[in-house]
């Protein structure tokens, strides 16, 4: 437990008094004092999510404005190229995309959204990262760009099947957005940005809203009967079941993207080859494992059984003997499949589906199988 001056020393979200009120078992994460559950527990808000809708605080992220001196937006862009290895000139007005900050050896500084606002960056980065991301873009960016903290914001995420449908009663233009559309919108007449996008695998919402306003807008959403809170447990097994990194146990300082299985989301463009291949930090390891591979792998892992296989669990080649060969970053039960399912590193040769691995769990070796991700199929609006 935490000592009652430590308590009062986390940070609080314009939330968080909602939280309290509707029975929020409140937690230290990232330095705020968070919502891990509430009286349903995790397991329906789970499942409820992925059948409904939930309603999820995440205004402990960083949101910043990335704005050009020149008033051109592409000078925004090709700005933020130099910290990124991802095509941000390429994104359209209205349209987001997932990057990775990253270091001079290839690793993984954060994880962040970048959203075209038409005439400046919207960016999204995580909690724990925040403050360390916004002065690295000051110490880079600061020639072309202004960067604005947007601190006086909150950030609310609205998830699952019933997401469209609870919205679309405050805001009548959520029908019509698809999957990474993302712009400035009203909600419930309160000037809101809104992304179609989140970190459950389903489809659904990210409100940024100013704080003021926060609660008022997540009591209007939380009276549809289809909208439940969800809490930071949740939220976890959600992410795991879509196969979704969270930064600090799947992506780290010391981890490419290519190792991260996270290729994709590096354009043909800032490649080998391409128009405007490299000039990020760590280019010339990240590119050399486009070229020549890596030599270990982020995979997904099915335990045979039910017993979860928890993050930092070894990873063996055999079910007695040898030396480890990785271990578990993420790791837990999958209530929508039943069972446990967990992430990891391993040599990348054997990442190959259906090779079979085994976890130290207390002192058994578990039987695992290498699967596919996500886990759960994603239901985004394409």
């Amino acid at each position: 437990m935490l000592a009652r001056d430590d308590k009062d020393s986390l940070k609080r979200t314009p939330l968080h008094d909602l939280h309290v009120s509707l029975g929020g078992k409140m937690v230290p994460f990232a330095g705020y004092d968070m919502p891990v559950q509430y009286p349903a527990g995790v397991l329906k808000e789970h499942l409820h999510t992925r059948k409904q809708a939930g309603l999820f605080d995440v205004s402990h992220m960083g949101q910043l404005a990335l704005r050009p001196k020149s008033g051109s937006i592409e000078d925004a862009a090709r700005a933020l190229e130099r910290l990124v290895p991802q095509d941000i000139v390429a994104i359209a007005p209205g349209r987001q995309r997932y990057a990775q900050f990253t270091n001079e050896d290839g690793g993984i500084l954060d994880d962040l959204m970048v959203a075209n606002f038409g005439d400046h960056l919207f960016l999204v980065v995580n909690a724990a990262c925040k403050d360390a991301d916004e002065a690295h873009l000051r110490a880079h960016l600061s020639d072309t760009c202004v960067i604005d903290s947007l601190a006086d914001r909150a950030l609310i995420a609205l998830q699952g099947p019933k997401a469209e449908s609870a919205l679309a009663k405050l805001c009548a233009e959520a029908p019509s957005m698809t999957f990474m559309d993302a712009g400035p919108h009203e909600v419930a007449g309160i000037k809101c940005f809104v992304s179609r996008s989140g970190y459950t695998g389903e489809d659904g919402f990210e409100i940024s809203v100013p704080a003021a306003a926060a609660e008022r807008l997540a009591k209007m959403l939380l009276d549809d009967p289809d909208v439940m809170p969800i809490g930071l447990g949740a939220r976890d097994s959600l992410r795991l079941e879509a196969g979704l990194c969270l930064y600090g146990h799947d992506i780290d300082t010391e981890t490419t993207p290519v190792e991260a299985a996270l290729e994709w989301s590096v354009q043909k463009s800032r490649r080998s080859g391409g128009a405007r291949a490299g000039g990020f930090p760590g280019a010339e390891k990240i590119l050399a494992h486009f070229d020549h591979g890596a030599s270990r792998r982020r995979i997904g892992l099915r335990a045979e059984g039910r017993a979860p296989v928890r993050e930092g669990a070894l990873l063996f080649a055999d079910s007695a003997g040898g030396e480890p060969i990785g271990k578990v970053t993420s790791g837990g039960f999958g209530p929508s499949l039943n069972a446990p399912v967990a992430m990891g590193y391993v040599p990348t040769a054997l990442s190959a589906l259906e090779t079979k691995l085994f976890a130290e769990v207390r002192g058994q070796r578990l039987p695992l199988t290498v699967a596919a991700m996500p886990f759960v199929k994603n239901t985004y609006k394409r």
